[in-house]
């Protein structure tokens, strides 16, 4: 039996890194051959294009990781299906879910691999890859907040017209103090961005009002350098901020984004769920693989392959509907990330209890 979960699992590890060494080149090879052109009108230094296409990888490997595990386990089962290697083994006594365990298994060694990966190390490359896309590809402005009026403490109200996260500047900034339901200070200027190699921002048109009962003191000054009780990021837009903090980050990013009663709290929410619900999907994508591929049929590996393509873009599909309906329509953020696994699960058990008669 040791021999049997050792072969499987070799077996399947083996064919999800080929996916990989695969369809990565692939990806990388269009992705040059729609941008070339942008990397020469902006003259892109080769040690960015080095960096983005090192966050790229991640990236796109994070993105179709359910697709590459699932044409994996279609491919190598199917290839076992024709050689009868799994009649063989379900002839010698080994029942299927006796089968099952080392794809199973296989499917916790990534899941583990994809869970890490998704907490720590790809929230860095999202931040990577959009920056960039956005300083060189991009021809719109780089996803830039617009109109933004956000609470920031018990006390204190920002207003910005448009804040640029590549550059960490925003324009018309205002903030607002309020103490016993009165302004007590406001402070406006132009421009406001965070210069960090003194850790410190800087104003432009600097202008302070302190009012005083009927006192209203005025302070200006062309450029002025300062602090606040407010990150420079936390003007950045949901999608591109949440998407680039580790899990520690973005739970302490949600908690004080709730506490100022922010309007887009669902969309933090889902990236949360997400990094839940990806690694699962290893499971879940697994066993319907397996029970679709383990027995010969009419067309042989083709077949299953195209079965394949479709069921996994299709859970990516369903990923997406879900995402922008919980952005667009205030669709419940949990649901959305866990609904595509929740149908496909009750896809995976119909299958399995298909195969195991």
């Amino acid at each position: 039996m040791f021999l049997l979960d050792r072969y499987i699992i070799t077996k399947y590890l083996s064919a999800f890194l080929v996916m990989i060494l695969l369809f990565i080149p692939i990806g990388i090879l269009v992705d040059v051959a729609e941008k070339i052109d942008k990397f020469k009108e902006k003259e892109v230094p080769f040690s960015e294009l080095v960096a983005y296409y090192f966050d790229f990888t991640l990236y796109f490997s994070n993105m179709l990781f359910p697709i590459f595990l699932f044409l994996a386990v279609i491919w190598f089962t199917s290839k076992m299906a024709n050689n009868t290697e799994v009649i063989a083994m379900l002839s010698s006594g080994i029942s299927f879910t006796r089968f099952l365990r080392p794809y199973l298994l296989a499917a916790g060694l990534i899941a583990v691999v994809s869970f890490f990966g998704g907490m720590y190390v790809v929230p860095k490359s999202n931040e990577g890859f959009n920056d960039f896309k956005y300083k060189y590809i991009s021809r719109t402005k780089a996803r830039e907040t617009t109109q933004l009026y956000k609470q920031i403490n018990a006390h204190e109200f920002v207003y910005v017209s448009n804040y640029n996260p590549v550059r960490k500047r925003a324009n018309n900034f205002s903030l607002e103090r309020f103490e016993n339901n009165e302004l007590v200070t406001k402070i406006t200027a132009n421009t406001i961005r965070w210069i960090q190699r003194d850790s410190t921002f800087r104003l432009s048109t600097y202008v302070k009002r302190t009012f005083r009962g009927d006192t209203e003191l005025l302070e200006t000054t062309s450029r002025k350098d300062t602090l606040f009780d407010f990150a420079i990021d936390e003007l950045a837009p949901v999608t591109y901020k949440a998407e680039t903090l580790n899990f520690g980050e973005l739970n302490a990013f949600i908690e004080k984004e709730r506490q100022s009663g922010s309007k887009l709290i669902n969309a933090h929410l889902l990236v949360r769920h997400k990094r839940w619900s990806l690694p699962l999907s290893a499971f879940v994508l697994t066993i319907i693989a397996v029970a679709m591929s383990s027995f010969k049929r009419r067309g042989g590996m083709g077949v299953n392959l195209a079965f394949g393509i479709t069921l996994g873009f299709l859970y990516i599909f369903f990923d997406k509907i879900f995402s922008v309906m919980v952005l667009k329509a205030n669709f419940n953020p949990m649901l959305a990330a866990w609904l595509p696994l929740i149908l496909f699960g009750s896809l995976a058990l119909y299958l399995l209890n298909y195969a195991k008669r």
